[in-house]
């Protein structure tokens, strides 16, 4: 986008400062927007001969606003990022007239906007002696109430009239809501800012008191309408509570830099939506008040995510467009809004799941095997083996459950690029989460080497075959999943070649038993060896993705709403040729078990 800053200057009757205010300024070289609040004749007059000084010296620097009345500093404030958006400026910086900013700070500010062109660049004043210390005391009263408002404390200081806002957002604010036009005009906006998920940035500046200054803060009235504002602002984030709390597990959209073509390939590009705060207090939520209570908690925050999440929404849609379309003669959800709901909630419970099986509160009657015949044979045989699953159902309670029984041969093989945050609360529930996790980045000879050690330990390695390491986007062959042609990993076949080893499916589904859901289990043998002859290798792993894919649509027919992969899964990555080499890679997308 263009970058265009102005400088917007509110004042009422500062005539004795305003002239060194604009020559502090105009050495940067920006267009002033003066909107004069209604001040005296006197003030008027010096405005109107800087007015001509500028346009005389400085052709089109500075425009000159004049309210009719004084109608507070807000009102001014609002005037003037109004006509500098009009004006076709992109950005404006607001400061004070009565010249207690430093404006050698000019160009830190304008620098930060560059940078992040969609924050708002607050100052955080750096006072000396100089500064009344009732208004100091006053002002942190203040801070606690914002911080309080927005359940953040990313405003740092509120008060402070030497801020840069983005144009665009800002007006559209001030066009839908009705803003304070007194003093209590630089909390209000910025608290309604952050409830419309702004980014705030915050830069020290030094700020001064003059002791000739004139200030027009009414101790009295400004102070109630202060007060006042902060009333309505507190129950304006009761109404919002829900939605706040789920900013705290669901926090602000990241911005990301990579091409809008890779958000849909690239799995690992796509930043993890959870905060550590709030997945703790998640966490604190089921320690102390049980899963029932929690779970409700997951429905203000999945409704936020399926409005905010546009790319999960249509992954969603397609999902179920591709499994209507597989099985036309089968009953299926329709592709929509309930649908991606449904979908989506069974993830955030499933992650729920998850740390109430790592905290010790699922009992083993909740998980039962459909047929254990195939799991009960490996491991009486003591053998280590390759298990290959999917982001389908939950994989991770079977895990926990056998860590806490004692099973302690269950390592899980995973891809975490994108879910630290939410792995940190599950070892923080319990210690033997991250004793057998094993991070991969590729599927190279090192990997080959530390898996062997584990399967001749006897060891169940879980893998996911819908996913692929973030390094290893190109490694993929085709299969036909749901109707239509989709990129698969090659790792797990690859790596099951390299280990000589048997490999088994594996998929964990919550499904009702009667009056209750639980979840079941399901063990199959895949191949006892998987052998990759060089001549015919890509043809045997395309044929042992293709039985894989086949069974991952068995099962995403049983469970539809339990396939968690929220990206485009049938779309297609660039090549990717490994550095140093001239060999050809196929392309494809996925990641993280």
């Amino acid at each position: 986008m263009s970058f265009t800053p102005c400088i917007v200057i509110p004042i009422y009757n500062h005539k004795d400062a305003i002239g060194d205010t604009l020559a502090r300024l105009a050495v940067h070289g920006l267009p002033f927007f003066v909107v004069d609040d209604g001040s005296d004749a006197a003030t008027q007059q010096v405005l109107a001969g800087l007015a001509a000084h500028y346009a005389a010296q400085y052709a089109g620097s500075l425009t000159l606003l004049r309210l009719p009345q004084n109608g507070g500093k807000g009102a001014a404030v609002m005037a003037g990022l109004r006509a500098a958006r009009a004006a076709g400026y992109t950005h404006a910086l607001q400061i004070d007239a009565d010249g207690q900013h430093d404006a050698d700070d000019v160009p830190r500010f304008i620098d930060a906007a560059r940078a992040e062109p969609d924050a708002v660049i607050l100052g955080r004043p750096v006072y000396d002696a100089s500064v009344p210390k009732a208004r100091l005391y006053g002002r942190y009263l203040t801070h606690v109430w914002v911080w309080i408002e927005t359940l953040s404390l990313t405003i740092r200081d509120s008060m402070c009239g030497f801020r840069l806002y983005p144009l665009d957002v800002v007006c559209a604010l001030i066009e839908a809501v009705a803003l304070p036009t007194r003093m209590d005009f630089d909390i209000a906006i910025l608290v309604r800012l952050h409830w419309r998920r702004v980014q705030f940035r915050s830069i020290p500046t030094r700020v001064t008191y003059a002791a000739d200054g004139v200030s027009h803060f009414d101790v009295l009235w400004d102070n109630v309408r202060i007060s006042r504002g902060h009333v309505r602002l507190v129950a304006g984030m009761l109404l919002r509570l829900p939605i706040l709390l789920a900013r705290k597990v669901l926090p602000a959209r990241q911005r990301n830099t990579a091409k809008p073509d890779d958000n849909t390939q690239h799995w690992w590009r796509i930043a993890e939506r959870g905060s550590s705060l709030g997945m703790g207090l998640l966490a604190l939520s089921c320690r102390w008040f049980g899963m029932g209570f929690t779970a409700l908690w997951l429905h203000p925050v999945v409704a936020y995510f399926l409005l905010t999440g546009r790319a999960a929404r249509d992954a969603s849609r397609l999902y179920f467009t591709r499994l209507a379309e597989a099985a036309p003669d089968l009953a299926t959800p329709r592709p929509g809004w309930s649908s991606a709901y449904r979908q989506m909630f069974s993830f955030a419970r499933s992650g729920l799941d998850k740390l109430a099986a790592w905290s010790g509160r699922v009992d083993s009657s909740d998980v039962a095997f459909d047929d254990s015949t195939a799991f009960d044979a490996l491991v009486a045989s003591g053998r280590g083996a390759l298990v290959i699953g999917a982001h389908l159902g939950n994989l991770e309670m079977t895990r926990a459950l056998a860590a806490r029984g004692a099973h302690t041969k269950v390592t899980a093989v995973v891809y975490t690029e994108h879910a630290r945050r939410f792995n940190r609360v599950l070892a923080s529930a319990n210690s033997e989460f991250s004793r057998r996790l094993v991070e991969v980045g590729d599927f190279g000879p090192e990997t080959s080497m530390l898996m062997q050690e584990r399967i001749d330990a006897g060891e169940l390695l879980v893998i996911v075959g819908d996913r692929v390491p973030a390094r290893e986007s190109g490694r993929t062959t085709d299969a036909r999943f749901l109707g239509a042609t989709a990129p698969f990993a090659q790792g797990p076949y690859v790596l099951a070649h390299a280990l000589g080893c048997p490999v088994y499916l594996f998929f964990c589904l919550k499904e009702h038993d009667g009056e209750r859901e639980r979840y079941r289990l399901y063990f199959e043998p895949f191949a006892e060896r998987i052998a990759l002859p060089r001549r015919e290798r890509a043809q045997h792993i395309a044929a042992w993705a293709q039985r894989y894919a086949a069974r991952l649509e068995h099962y995403c027919r049983k469970a539809p709403y339990q396939w968690f992969n929220f990206f485009d899964f049938w779309a297609r990555a660039p090549r990717v040729v490994p550095s140093g080499t001239t060999g050809q890679a196929n392309g494809g997308a996925n990641g993280r078990t």
